[in-house]
């Protein structure tokens, strides 16, 4: 994901603006893993292999965020 283009991502939920946190980036500054933040309803979306996961709670896999959430626990915010 390249970084520009957070600001025009938002909240599935609420539609409010979206903190990053970046964990890794490829040689030309895209991000491969990070964590997308909604401060409005604390929910968090992963960013995995450079893609946003922005689904819905219904539409979520815990399988698929579970391994970054767990590799990079310390790093996120509680």
């Amino acid at each position: 994901m390249q970084p520009a283009l957070l600001h025009k991502l938002a909240c599935p939920m609420d539609k409010h603006d979206l903190s990053l946190k970046v964990f890794a980036k490829d040689t030309n500054g895209n991000i491969i893993e990070g964590m997308l933040h909604c401060q409005h309803c604390n929910r968090q979306y992963p960013i995995i292999y450079g893609l946003p996961i922005l689904a819905p709670d219904e539409y979520r896999q815990p399988a698929l965020e579970g391994n970054i959430t767990q590799r990079w626990q310390i790093e996120l915010p509680a």
